[in-house]
């Protein structure tokens, strides 16, 4: 492919590993991917149901069926993803977000809003994060933690400022100006970087992942760098014979449906119970930042720790955070509350990616996650539903929070439950 050998050639230059390069055109990626990011949403939810009298539950539904159809269709990209590698999956996400964002600027129904945002939201949950995830993977094995931190600290970044960008242009062009510009700042960031320089891994440039060195046999005695763990390769139909498969995926059936729910309606229970919307802005301000912090200390740290271990602690943390919203009565115990949701959140998406390729291996790691991000999606979904139903049947959201603090110590235990399968050639990952 004459792109993969232009840039082998720039590779050849490089004092460091080209997978860095790749890198950073996956965070790239990941800031483009706050574009249709419910944050990032929530800057035009007044204007926009302002103008054309729509209901909050009309505009969000929207958000809810975008998840439906990237469940659906993740299977698919999964597999298309071990076929023809990240570069094709995230510039084709990328492309039709930013188009389909800039065209919001000229709606002028709620059909439309639909169609357009169900798209976007179908990029967020289904190809971005396969194809985020699916390059750190294939690039990175013994060092897939440090990416990973890196990847969730670029999407935190592009959770705080895709919001402040969309809020600075409606508050002075309005909200048909916002988008216009969020979707221009998705094509702009994202797809340039990686429709030029990434590569579908590092075989295709005669590389091992991690840099390590191939072993030259035209050479006697010449010490090669051989990969520190000694990958699984697990195809789908055997991965989902295995107990690991099963357990992380009912793992993530009880954690995103907490991750989602208390995203969306923490800040409104904060208000409910009496405090200002100054302190639910800064509890949420304070979610992404131990989020990213966690998230980022999580990934550095994988080798040394036990994944699921660290899995349930994360679960705990959820649960913590559940009991603190509902203990919450001054602005002190909602940060607090703030704080041990995102020290959770932030484990949670760190390492239940690196899970699934540690367990599972590079090879088919697109069609395994793409099950299994089926669940994750669906889960999702249900999450700020089951909490909307109970606060309009309940008059508050204390009993979502109990359900949510019951799922995510379920979620915990489950975690402890899971055991690394053992690969085709017999390797122990260090996941287990």
């Amino acid at each position: 492919m004459q792109q993969t050998g232009l840039v082998t050639r720039l590779a050849g230059r490089l004092p460091f590993y080209y997978g860095w390069v790749v890198l950073g055109c996956v965070c790239f990626a990941c800031f483009s991917r706050a574009g249709p990011a419910v944050a990032t949403l929530s800057m035009f939810v007044t204007p926009m149901t302002s103008e054309f009298g729509w209901s909050r539950t009309e505009l969000a539904g929207a958000v809810s069926l975008g998840g439906v159809l990237a469940a659906l269709s993740s299977p698919m990209i999964g597999a298309y993803l071990d076929r023809k590698g990240a570069r094709l999956v995230l510039c084709g996400a990328v492309l039709a977000t930013g188009v389909t964002l800039i065209s919001l600027s000229m709606i002028e129904s709620l059909l439309a809003f639909y169609v357009l945002f169900c798209i976007a939201r179908m990029n967020w949950a289904g190809p971005f994060d396969l194809g985020i995830y699916g390059a750190v993977n294939t690039w990175f094995v013994t060092k897939r933690g440090v990416a990973a931190s890196v990847v969730t600290l670029a999407q935190m970044v592009g959770l705080t400022l895709m919001p402040l960008i969309g809020y600075w242009v409606i508050e002075h062009h309005g909200w048909r100006a916002g988008w216009l510009v969020i979707g221009s700042a998705v094509l702009i960031m994202g797809f340039l970087p990686s429709w030029f320089f990434m590569v579908r891994r590092p075989e295709d440039m005669e590389l091992l992942p991690d840099g390590a060195v191939p072993r030259d046999p035209a050479t006697p005695g010449r010490a090669a760098a051989e990969p520190a763990v000694v990958e699984p390769t697990f195809t789908r139909t055997e991965a989902l014979r295995t107990r690991a498969f099963w357990m992380l995926a009912l793992y993530t059936a009880m954690i995103y449906p907490v991750q989602a729910g208390l995203s969306l309606h923490q800040a409104a229970h904060v208000i409910e119970r009496g405090l200002s919307t100054a302190t639910a802005a800064t509890v949420v301000s304070l979610f992404s930042f131990s989020s990213a912090f966690t998230g980022f200390s999580y990934g550095v740290l994988q080798r040394w720790l036990n994944t699921k271990v660290a899995l349930a602690f994360a679960g705990l943390l959820l649960a913590g955070s559940s009991f603190a919203m509902m203990a919450t009565t001054t602005p002190l115990g909602a940060m607090t509350a703030g704080v041990l949701f995102g020290l959770g959140i932030g484990g949670v998406h760190t390492l239940l990616p690196i899970a699934w390729a540690d367990y599972f291996g590079r090879r088919n790691y697109g069609a395994i996650r793409g099950i299994a991000l089926t669940v994750q999606v669906a889960s999702q979904a249900a999450g700020p539903l089951a909490s909307g139903i109970l606060r309009d049947w309940t008059g508050d959201y204390m009993a979502s929070l109990v359900l949510f603090a019951v799922l995510s110590g379920l979620g915990a235990v489950t975690a402890l439950a899971i055991r690394a399968p053992v690969g085709l050639a017999g390797a122990k990952t260090t996941a287990g």
